[in-house]
């Protein structure tokens, strides 16, 4: 069976509690079952996977690798700061969406750069929970 990635980087575990003019009221738990049933519908099997720390994810990263159909990273924060998921990023042969809950360009200028997006197969921003069903979608009815 095929299978997919839901990757999400540093307090997406706050989700429901932070931020909600940004981020609604939806949890990380929210997401990932809504994912995991849309996969499950189209013959696909998920795995997701949340940290905080920028070398789990490094890590994640590099041991998705050949594993996945692709992967749909939410990465936060280390978007635009994070050299080291770039990388990891450029370095694997499966394809990565980037995802933001957020229109980042609506909001602060620092957000408006994204470091991962160069190397990544596609971004979507700002539709909230649906931009993750959108990302899964793209992967499993391109396969």
């Amino acid at each position: 069976m095929d299978r997919l990635l839901l990757m999400n980087g540093p307090n997406i575990n706050m989700l429901g509690k932070r931020e909600k003019e940004f981020y609604g009221e939806f949890t990380l738990a929210d997401i990932e079952q809504d994912i995991t049933s849309l996969a499950k519908n189209h013959g696909f099997e998920l795995d997701t996977f949340q940290s905080n720390h920028e070398g789990e994810l490094v890590d994640r990263l590099q041991q998705a690798d050949g594993q996945y159909v692709g992967v749909v990273f939410n990465p936060a924060a280390y978007t635009h700061t994070s050299i080291a998921l770039r990388d990891a990023i450029a370095a694997i042969d499966t394809p990565v969406i980037e995802v933001h809950i957020s229109n980042v360009h609506q909001r602060e200028n620092f957000r408006h750069h994204s470091m991962l997006a160069p190397v990544c197969y596609g971004q979507i921003v700002g539709l909230g929970r649906v931009g993750y069903r959108m990302a899964a979608l793209a992967f499993m009815e391109n396969n």
